[in-house]
Formats: structure tokens, sequence, C-alpha cells
């Protein structure tokens, strides 16, 4: 059973917070397929999966240290 607490998705007015861009910048990543691609999951509801977004965060990482 997963120990963490945090949400297997992520919705977009919290997304800024978590990856530190603003929603134009995410969307203008997303656009170029530079950032992970949002899933739909209601007519009129959208999100990204936390891994996917994480593993984002940690490869974004790797560039700057590199």
């Amino acid at each position: 059973m997963p120990t963490s607490i945090a949400p297997e998705i992520i919705r977009p007015k919290h997304l800024p917070a978590v990856v530190g861009l603003s929603r134009t910048s995410i969307w203008r990543l997303e656009r170029s397929g530079s950032f992970p691609k949002r899933i739909r999951l209601s007519a009129g509801a959208v999100g990204y999966h936390r891994h996917e977004v994480d593993e984002w965060l940690a490869s974004r990482q790797t560039v700057t240290e590199g």
C-alpha cells in the first residue's frame, strides 16, 4: 500500500505551485512537446499525472546540474 499522500492527478490551477512556472509557460512547454500531456478527466476537467510531472522535474534538475 502506498505511503504517499500526494494526489495522483494534479489539476492545472495547482500545477504552477508544483513546478514553479506560470500557467502560460506550462502551456507553451506542453504545446512544444516538452512537458507532460494533460489528460481529460471529464467533459470540463483536465489534469496531469503526478508521476509524469515528477519525472519531468527530475529531468530538468539533471539538465541544470549537468
